[in-house]
C-alpha cells in the first residue's frame, strides 16, 4: 500500500524479519517479555535510532545520521517490540494538517480518490496504523500532533502528560510542551504500548466503565465553528456516555480554547525558533514555505514575552483546575472538522483548536473515533484528564469505544 499512501520514510525490512525470528524463538521457549513482545511498531521520523537516518521531515536533513537511540524507542525494543521503520512527518513537527512540500504528504486512507489531510504532525504514523501496515506507532504531541492524525485517520492516540515519558533523542520543537505518545487501532492496543513505554503495567482498568464519573462538555459559546457533522457526532457521543452512567455537565473554561491556542503558539514558536534558528535563518535552505512562516514569529518574541507566556501559562493552569475541580474529565471533539481535501486546507490556520489547550494546561488526553460520517470519513472525540490521569482517560475511552461498536476499515486498508 505504501506506494499509494506514502506513509513511510524508511522501512527496515530485513532487520525487522530478523528481530521477528528472535522474538518467535524467545516466546516459544517461554522467555516472553510481556504483551508487547513481538509486536511490530513504527517511529515518527523525529525519533532517533542510532545508525539510522532521522530527517525530521526536512529535505536538508535527508541524509542526517543519528548517533543515539531515543529512550522511548529503546524502551519499546527492550519490551520485545520490532521496529519496522520510520514514518513521515511535517517538517520539524510544525504543522497540524500533516502536509510536507518536499518529503511528501501521506495519503489519508479514508478516501481513495481525493487526497485529504492525514493530520499532523505525526502524519505517517497515523496513516500507517490506520491502513493496517503496522499495528502501532509512536507520535509526538506538542499541540495535537498525536491526536490530530489519530482523529483524521480514524484511530486511537494518547497525548501523555508532559514529563511522564522522556524526550531524549527526539528532535525538539518545544522542550516545554513536547510529549511522545502511542497510536494504535484500538484503545486496548494504545494501553499495551503505553505500558511498554512507561516500563511496566500501569494498572489501567479498560473494563471499569464510566458509571458515576462527572464529565464536562463544551458550553454553547465553545460549540460555534464546529462543522455540523462533527458537532452531531459529538452530541451523540455525549448521549452515549450518559447512557453508560456518566454525569454530563457543561464546563466553561476560564480562558476560551481559542485564546489558549494562541498562548500555546507563543511558547512553541519561541522555543522552536531557538532549536532551529540556523536553518530557518538561511534563505537558501530548502524548507517548506508554510513551516518557515510558522517559525517566523519566533524571531521577534523577546525574552520578556517568552517568560511572560510561561508565567501566564502557570496562572491559567491554576485557574482552569480550580474551575474543573468537580469534574473527572473533559470531552470535546478532537478537531472542529473532518479530514479536508488537501486543496481546502488553509496552511495559515490549524485544526488544533481543542488540542493545543491540553498541552498548554499540561493535561493528558485520548483521541478515539466517535463514528463514521455519511461521507465515510471518521469523526472523533477527545477525552482529556488532569496530568497524570492517563489511566482514567484510557478507561473512559475504552468504555466509549466498546459501547460505540466496531467501525469499518478505511477503503485503503491492508
Amino acid at each position: 500500500l505504501d506506494p499509494t499512501l506514502g506513509a513511510w520514510q524508511e522501512v527496515y525490512a530485513e532487520e525487522a524479519r530478523a528481530a521477528a525470528r528472535i522474538a518467535d524463538a524467545e516466546v516459544s521457549s517461554s522467555r516472553r517479555k510481556g504483551p508487547f513482545h513481538g509486536v511490530p511498531f513504527a517511529l515518527k521520523d523525529i525519533v532517533e535510532v542510532e545508525g539510522k537516518r532521522t530527517a525530521a521531515g526536512c529535505f536538508e536533513w535527508k541524509d542526517r545520521q543519528s548517533t543515539m537511540t531515543a529512550e522511548v524507542a529503546q524502551r519499546l525494543i527492550d519490551a520485545g517490540g520490532i521496529l519496522l521503520g520510520k514514518t513521515k512527518t511535517v517538517e520539524f513537527a510544525m504543522g497540524g494538517w500533516g502536509t510536507n512540500q518536499r518529503m511528501g504528504t501521506p495519503h489519508n486512507p479514508w478516501d481513495k480518490n481525493v487526497a485529504r489531510t492525514p493530520g499532523g504532525s505525526s502524519s505517517g504514523s497515523g496513516v500507517s496504523v490506520a491502513s493496517g501496515m503496522v499495528p502501532c506507532a509512536i507520535g509526538t504531541d506538542t499541540g495535537g500532533s498525536v491526536r490530530l492524525p489519530a482523529a483524521f485517520c480514524g484511530i486511537a492516540g494518547l497525548k501523555t502528560t508532559e514529563g511522564l515519558l522522556p524526550t531524549s533523542g527526539i528532535v525538539p520543537l518545544s522542550h516545554t510542551l513536547d510529549t511522545p505518545g502511542p497510536m494504535a487501532r484500538s484503545v486496548a492496543d494504545v494501553a499495551v504500548m503505553f505500558d511498554a513505554l512507561v516500563g511496566g503495567p500501569t494498572g489501567v482498568d479498560l473494563n471499569g466503565g464510566v458509571h458515576g464519573m462527572r464529565v464536562g462538555c463544551l458550553p454553547d459559546d465553545e460549540r460555534s465553528g464546529i462543522e455540523l457533522t462533527q458537532l452531531a457526532a459529538y452530541d451523540r457521543s455525549l448521549e452515549l456516555l450518559a447512557e453508560l452512567g456518566a454525569e454530563i455537565m457543561q464546563f466553561k473554561p476560564p480562558k476560551p480554547f481559542e485564546e489558549m491556542k494562541v498562548s500555546t503558539f507563543v511558547i512553541v514558536t519561541a522555543e522552536g525558533y531557538f532549536h532551529h534558528q540556523k536553518i530557518m535563518d538561511d534563505p537558501e535552505a530548502l524548507v517548506d514555505e508554510h513551516v518557515r512562516a510558522r517559525f517566523a514569529p519566533g524571531v521577534s518574541i523577546s525574552s520578556s514575552d517568552y517568560v511572560g507566556a510561561l508565567l501566564e501559562r502557570e496562572n491559567d493552569r491554576q485557574k482552569f483546575f480550580e474551575s474543573m475541580a468537580h469534574l473527572d474529565a473533559l470531552v470535546t471533539p478532537t478537531t472542529p472538522m473532518l479530514p479536508l481535501p488537501l486543496s481546502e486546507a488553509d496552511e495559515e490556520s490549524t485544526p488544533a483548536r481543542f488540542t493545543r489547550a491540553i498541552n498548554y494546561l499540561s493535561m493528558c488526553a485520548t483521541s478515539v473515533p466517535s463514528g463514521i460520517s455519511n461521507e465515510n470519513l471518521p469523526t472523533s472525540l477527545q477525552i482529556a484528564c488532569r496530568g497524570g490521569d492517563e489511566n482514567m482517560s484510557l478507561q473512559i475511552a475504552a468504555a466509549f469505544e466498546a459501547a460505540r461498536g466496531d467501525l469499518p476499515n478505511p477503503p485503503l486498508y491492508n
